[in-house]
């Protein structure tokens, strides 16, 4: 007879989460500080901790994750929306005071070039994972605290930045399509991704804080502003830093410094 392994059981999405989630990014629910910072590359999460001279906890498995000694985390997901859901739905296990999103889109208005910064006001849920959460009425909103103390962070540093409504989509391979493109413009967003709108979803969901900061980091909407591998790289090499930078500002002192807004639970 084979021999069975049997774990404990697991009932609720509590337990779930809370037995998955080290599994997932390495570290336990009690590793975790009260703010986290989200990405999908890999180069912010060692440049982090790089920074504050902390571990990469995770390497090996699906996400990598770090922590420093006042209570910042930051989480690499990896990309698109099935990731982001899941990570949402994993932190519901930390319950953190906030997240922020440190995601790169693609501009599509002549106001967005690369190397701007965008702070989405929504995102369209083009994606449809958001669907297996609320109805498409649900709008995905970033909460308004996390968005103002980031606003002021970069107005600190004398920093542009652009706001607007930004487009998730589950396709990674669509700048060839004209109609998609037409329909786009019809819409009027101002940028496009893979994740935003389900972030706000799935952190609404799971009643977490939530906000985004966007990197342009091309202009996809003409064949010369599709991302290239150099593009990509020239990209990193001259914003990344300053993306994680200002991320890292605005999530270590939001605790003190940040407004005290409350936001009611429907």
């Amino acid at each position: 007879m084979p021999h069975i392994i049997r774990g404990r059981r697991l009932k609720t999405k509590a337990d779930i989460v809370k037995n998955w989630i080290k599994r997932y990014t390495g570290t336990s629910s009690d590793g975790f500080g009260d703010w986290i910072l989200l990405t999908n590359f890999q180069n912010y999460v060692d440049k982090f901790a790089k920074k504050f001279d902390v571990d990469v906890m995770g390497h090996g498995g699906p996400m990598t994750s770090a922590t420093n000694k006042d209570g910042l985390s930051i989480i690499n997901f990896g990309i698109g929306s099935a990731n982001a859901a899941t990570i949402m739905d994993l932190l519901s296990a930390v319950n953190p005071k906030g997240v922020l999103f440190l995601g790169k889109c693609g501009g599509l208005k002549h106001s967005t070039e690369i190397g701007h910064f965008i702070l989405p006001s929504a995102a369209i849920r083009g994606e449809g994972t958001g669907d297996d959460y609320f109805p498409k009425e649900v709008p995905a909103l970033p909460s308004f605290k996390i968005h103002k103390y980031v606003s002021d962070k970069l107005c600190d540093k004398d920093l542009e930045y652009r706001t607007g409504v930004i487009y998730t989509t589950n396709r990674r391979v669509w700048e060839y399509d004209e109609e998609f493109k037409e329909y786009l413009k019809k819409v009027r967003v101002i940028g496009i991704d893979m994740e935003t709108a389900t972030i706000f979803v799935v952190s609404f969901a799971n009643g977490i804080e939530r906000g985004a900061l966007l990197l342009v980091s091309d202009t996809p909407m003409t064949p010369e502003g599709i991302k290239t591998s150099e593009s990509d790289s020239k990209v990193t090499q001259k914003f990344v830093d300053l993306h994680l930078e200002i991320g890292i500002d605005a999530m270590s002192h939001i605790g003190n410094e940040g407004e005290q807004i409350k936001h009611f639970k429907y």
